[in-house]
């Protein structure tokens, strides 16, 4: 689909059933969401330039991602999508930047774009140069990527209150299949992160790129609105390094719950196996087939036998609860 925005934020549908000769003037922006060939080449005929495809999208060296030829600046940027799902993905986004209007490419539907679309027809002025609405699109993106932090964090700490939280009794019954299901939510939590910090990465570059474009330089709200954006990110790489410590904590103290939980089991097994040593020893004892024993003959000697095997068990009992191993 391609969807052209005007300086004022009205949105338009081209279709190539009903093509223009060419783009109206007032068109700052030129989306293509998941474009057809058709669609590819009709929006190279109302640009003049070559559309990026999906094979040109995938490919990961610098020179293929970030250059610029005779008539358009192309950026390619990773950005993070279904960020509210449990399969976050990166999509790779083609930014061309031309001298009359903004062109991206789009094979996934990253929430940013809408956002951005939403907000267009609120920026006081409008948007009336192709380079502010790429870094105004970034912004957005950046803000973006900020909520999607902000909420890993929220689900961190929840994480973290469901590994420490409640008493003694409620962890004892939770371990270990609980511990084992947050595990899972911990490894969900750990991609939408790394996922992040990627996109991050990704959008570093790309701004490093754009700070170099002389029409960007020679803006000078332009140049301060992309240090802005270049700082932001910077600021999140931080913080997404720290909530990825974070989450290796969470991740260690879940595997250590479970050693302590496992360890826990294996001491009762053990406990219960030294308890019962001294009756078995006792039993064993007397369930000897030897021909004389004065202890068969006794009338008193079943009896006797429990007692013995009862004071052997509770004496080791006890010294396990003075000691408190128990």
């Amino acid at each position: 689909m391609m969807t052209a925005y005007r300086s004022n934020g009205e949105s338009v549908v081209l279709t190539s059933e009903k093509p223009l000769d060419s783009l109206p003037p007032d068109v700052i922006w030129l989306d293509l969401s998941f474009p057809t060939k058709e669609e590819d080449s009709y929006a190279e005929r109302l640009t003049g330039i070559q559309v990026p495809t999906r094979e040109d999208l995938r490919d990961i060296e610098p020179s293929s991602r970030l250059y610029v030829d005779a008539n358009a600046v192309y950026l390619t940027g990773s950005l993070l999508c279904y960020a509210d799902t449990p399969r976050p993905v990166l999509a790779d986004v083609a930014f061309v930047l031309t001298p009359s209007c903004l062109v991206t490419v789009r094979y996934d539907d990253p929430r940013a774009f809408k956002l951005f679309a939403t907000a267009l027809c609120r920026i006081p002025g409008g948007v009336n140069a192709s380079h502010m609405a790429l870094l105004k699109l970034m912004e957005t993106i950046t803000d973006r990527t900020a909520e999607i932090l902000e909420h890993a964090e929220v689900r961190g700490d929840t994480l973290l209150m469901k590994i420490f939280g409640g008493d003694q009794e409620e962890r004892r019954k939770r371990a270990p299949k609980g511990l084992e299901l947050l595990l899972s939510a911990i490894a969900e939590h750990h991609r939408l992160v790394s996922k992040a910090r990627g996109s991050l990465a990704s959008l570093s570059r790309l701004m490093t790129f754009v700070y170099t474009i002389e029409v960007v330089q020679g803006d000078r709200e332009a140049t301060e609105l992309s240090r802005s954006i270049s700082r932001d990110i910077q600021s999140l790489s931080e913080h997404a390094n720290f909530i990825s410590g974070n989450i290796t904590f969470l991740l260690d103290a879940s595997l250590g719950l479970i050693n302590v939980e496992q360890n826990g089991i294996i001491k009762i097994f053990s406990i219960a196996s030294v308890v019962l040593l001294p009756p078995t020893l006792v039993a064993s004892i007397y369930g000897m087939n030897f021909k004389y024993m004065p202890e068969l003959e006794w009338i008193l000697g079943y009896p006797s036998s429990l007692v013995l095997m009862f004071i052997s068990a509770i004496i080791p009992f006890f010294f396990f609860r003075w000691k408190g191993w128990l």
